[in-house]
């Protein structure tokens, strides 16, 4: 029998989450502690959603509710459900004086006026894909607020427009579990290990190809699409590009930012503004897009640079690779 050295048998168990947040935390802008917990609140609302995710059948949270949103969008149970874990956890963390979430028209008051940062999110988005087991997501932005602390926040903290954004990133719940995010210094990603309970490093330094050969859109809508868009789609095929589009726009928007690709969803005659909200879930992909070396535009110009008006405005997204961004965007 060959002996094993004891680095074969106790192979190390990797940079947890907790850890590689303090160590980055000197590089935070303003590193003073807070946003380190307030990213650690979001990865524990992140493990229990994914633990209600993996239960879902078996205790009836999966499938409608039967209400809606206020974007008049039909309500999924765990619509709800992930809603509630995420304000409960960045309520009793404290660091947060305010969030804005997709579910709810106003700005939640957390209670916590001292709290320095307010965070924009999409507590799951695609969950309708959830009874089929296919990938969903949350996605999050994070300001530091600009009105006075110990005071209540007001809507002019999260419509600073998105290059004001010092932090943002997602959680994909699919065949495993990653937390993707930036501060603004790099992306990277960590995968959920379910025997430690613990987010550990995966994916560092995540850069996204200049170039790729995936392309992802609803082609179900491709007659409502302007002639630009549908000119490029017609290019995507006649240059063998693959189509990928599982109506997750987390899931779609990982897979080509590892891979290579271009996320679409422009404006259509039904919503010539488009269909995506600005605030919690364009800005914070085009966040990350960016800092891992990808492109995201409206069309005109990059998402970032888009002045906000509203807490739920809506715009085209045409986010992945460089140059595939550019090609689009040309037309």
């Amino acid at each position: 029998m060959a002996t094993k050295t004891v680095q074969d048998l106790v192979v190390p168990v990797g940079v947890t989450l907790d850890r590689f947040i303090m160590h980055s935390q000197s590089a935070f802008p303003y590193a003073t502690g807070e946003l380190s917990q307030l990213l650690r609140d979001i990865a524990l609302a992140g493990k229990i959603i994914n633990r209600e995710i993996n239960r879902a059948g078996l205790i009836d949270i999966a499938g409608g509710n039967g209400t809606e949103n206020v974007q008049g969008e039909d309500q999924q149970k765990l619509d709800i459900v992930a809603n509630v874990r995420f304000i409960r956890a960045l309520k009793n963390g404290g660091e947060v004086c305010a969030i804005l979430s997709e579910e709810e028209e106003d700005i939640i008051h957390t209670g916590n006026d001292h709290g320095k940062y307010v965070v924009a999110m999409d507590p799951l988005d695609g969950s309708s894909n959830i009874d089929v087991n296919v990938s969903i997501g949350s996605i999050f932005s994070i300001y530091r607020r600009v009105t006075p602390i110990n005071g209540p926040a007001s809507m002019e903290d999260f419509l600073q427009g998105g290059r004001k954004q010092i932090a943002a990133g997602y959680i994909l719940y699919g065949s495993s579990t990653m937390l993707v995010y930036s501060t603004g210094d790099g992306v990277n990603g960590f995968t959920f290990d379910h025997s430690l309970g613990e987010f550990i490093l995966s994916h560092k330094s995540i850069g996204t190809p200049a170039n790729g050969k995936i392309y992802s859109v609803n082609e179900g809508h491709y007659h409502s699409y302007p002639p630009f868009v549908q000119q490029y789609v017609a290019q995507c095929k006649s240059r063998n590009f693959s189509a990928r589009y599982i109506g997750s726009l987390v899931g779609d928007f990982h897979r080509n930012m590892l891979k290579g690709g271009i996320y679409l969803y422009p404006s259509t005659k039904k919503d010539p503004k488009g269909k995506l909200r600005l605030l919690y879930e364009c800005y914070p992909l085009a966040f990350i897009a960016e800092k891992s070396g990808g492109k995201a535009s409206d069309g005109f110009g990059s998402i970032l640079d888009i002045v906000p008006q509203s807490f739920h405005q809506r715009s085209p997204l045409y986010i992945g690779s460089s140059e595939l961004v550019d090609d689009v965007v040309k037309g």
